[in-house]
């Protein structure tokens, strides 16, 4: 039964993939998108999931919605401006380094997307995750600390938080 479930929740999620970005609700793209969901659902369902049931928590979908309305309309927003200040400063401010920042999480899926929401923020790049010590070492345009925990307040853990309630 969990196989099962684990296929039917991977095809769906699939398939709402597939149909957004084709963009199109036409009987092809359709039938195409539940052929490919279904495939991929069989194939992958042990891969991609673990708890199915964790999939389908609405709490973790609310939290999901709010992060992205968060994420996408508030730190890209701050972090771009930063960017764009240090781009048209006449003396071109920046304070680079290489940062070590722990992380808490326990899944792949949480790490993925704080090290995501990190390197997609205007500023930092994840350049390396280190298991072993459960860091990411962290390009950081304007270092203001190189102490870890310090760093990390800056840059991932309002991301940590958020990932933590969605994917662990």
């Amino acid at each position: 039964m969990s196989r099962a479930l684990n296929a039917f929740i991977v095809a769906c999620l699939t398939f709402i993939v597939y149909i957004v970005f084709t963009g199109s609700v036409s009987i092809y793209d359709l039938m195409t998108g539940f052929i490919v969901a279904v495939v991929t659902g069989v194939l992958f369902s042990n891969i991609a999931l673990s708890n199915a049931l964790k999939v389908i928590d609405p709490r973790r979908w609310y939290i999901l919605v709010r992060y992205a309305i968060r994420y996408f309309i508030i730190d890209e927003t701050l972090a771009h401006v930063d960017v764009i200040k240090r781009i048209l400063h006449p003396r071109v401010p920046v304070n680079p380094a290489i940062v070590k920042v722990p992380y808490y999480a326990e899944t792949d899926y949480a790490k993925t997307c704080i090290a995501c929401s990190i390197t997609n923020t205007p500023g930092t790049v994840v350049v390396e995750i280190d298991e072993n010590e459960r860091v990411f070492y962290i390009h950081w345009i304007d270092a203001k600390t190189l102490e870890p925990e310090k760093a990390r307040e800056f840059i991932s853990k309002v991301f940590e938080e958020y990932s933590k309630k969605i994917f662990d």
